[in-house]
């Protein structure tokens, strides 16, 4: 029984040659089409035009400052045990709830943007209002909310309003505020990974909210940064200033007592009359020891709080008038042609693929 080969069809290959004829050809194509593609040029380009005409420029504020996290010396390490003793937690200085790589992060967050908006500013007609205030104004919002049934279109956030006492809607309108911002005019970088300087840049339709918000957003993140760092080291030296106080009145006290014992011993002869003084007199070198102990751990305490407060110095601040960022005319003029002439090419190419297709 003999076996029948079957020829195994050979698939068509496309060659050079053919991929440089069929570039040719769709090249004359779109040549012949020059007069379609010049007319969708000059029509993209007066778009660019007028959109680089009409685009109303944006402002950039930009605030870089350095960290610096001082650590605990030695010296402070060997004394901490000295407060211990007396129920006190000198701390340490590393670590914490925040660092620098995420401090950034807390720049970001809801709580530092809502207290850099409800800042209260003055504008350029001299009006006090809070900055989310004028953001409002900025945006024209108030003529959006005027079509919403949700959100009163007087509504307001006054001057010296804590983020605290916001009701319902303004909460609500806050957190869209805080949103808008990070995704839309917020940026933090580093522009050094190695380095400690960060750099806010704030890029916003009006140059006046851009310097305000940077700045105000700075500030409270720096107050909430070191109150955070130095709360516990803080926190002991006021304990210890209170306890010092306290000793010190009773020391005064004891010295007091034995003076007054003294004086009432008219008889010396008579051991038993000389009790009171000696009790008052062994009461006040014992509170003098600790008064004198509460006193170095307070210096210890003090130079502690010194040590783990980071010290946050501003190397540049936005000046007025601010960087503007405009799309330029030509720039504009250009690109619109440039697209214009893109887009024809390609729906030119679709149109004859799609009749190469159907009509062969």
């Amino acid at each position: 029984m003999t076996e029948t080969h079957r020829p195994i069809p050979v698939e068509d290959e496309i060659s050079i040659k053919d991929l440089i004829l069929k570039f040719r050809e769709w090249i004359y194509y779109l040549r012949t089409k020059w007069l379609t593609l010049l007319i969708c040029g000059l029509v993209g380009a007066l778009l660019g035009l007028a959109y680089a005409w009409l685009k109303k420029p944006k402002y950039v504020a930009t605030l870089t400052f350095a960290l610096e996290e001082k650590s605990s010396s030695g010296l402070l390490s060997s004394y901490a045990g000295l407060a211990s003793q007396l129920g006190f937690d000198l701390g340490s200085t590393g670590g914490g709830v925040f660092s620098e790589s995420n401090i950034m992060d807390l720049m970001q967050s809801r709580l530092m943007i809502t207290q850099a908006l409800l800042d209260t500013i003055y504008d350029i007609h001299g009006r006090m209002m809070s900055l989310a205030d004028y953001y409002i104004d900025m945006n024209h919002l108030r003529k959006a909310w005027s079509k919403s049934t949700n959100i009163p279109p007087h509504i307001s956030f006054p001057p010296g309003i804590s983020a605290d006492s916001l009701t319902y809607i303004q909460d609500s309108l806050m957190g869209t505020f805080c949103t808008y911002i990070n995704k839309h005019y917020l940026d933090i970088e580093k522009p050094n990974k190695e380095g400690s300087i960060i750099q806010v840049t704030c890029t916003a339709p009006d140059e006046l909210f851009a310097k305000r918000f940077t700045e105000g957003l700075v500030k409270h993140v720096s107050l909430f940064y070191i109150q955070t760092k130095t709360k516990r080291a803080s926190r002991n030296v006021d304990l210890l200033q209170a306890r010092l106080d306290s000793v010190r009145r009773a020391y005064l006290g004891a010295l007091y007592g034995t003076a007054i014992s003294t004086d009432l011993n008219l008889n010396p002869a008579r051991a038993v009359v000389s009790v009171p003084a000696i009790n008052k007199q062994t009461q006040a070198q014992i509170l003098g020891a600790e008064y004198a102990e509460l006193v170095k751990n307070l210096e210890i305490a003090r130079m502690t709080l010194l040590q783990e407060t980071p010290l946050i110095q501003v190397i540049d601040k936005p000046i007025l008038p601010l960087k503007e960022m405009r799309l330029g005319k030509i720039k504009g003029f250009i690109i619109g042609g440039f697209l214009g002439v893109l887009l024809a090419g390609f729906l030119l190419s679709m149109m004859k693929m799609y009749h190469d297709i159907m009509y062969g």
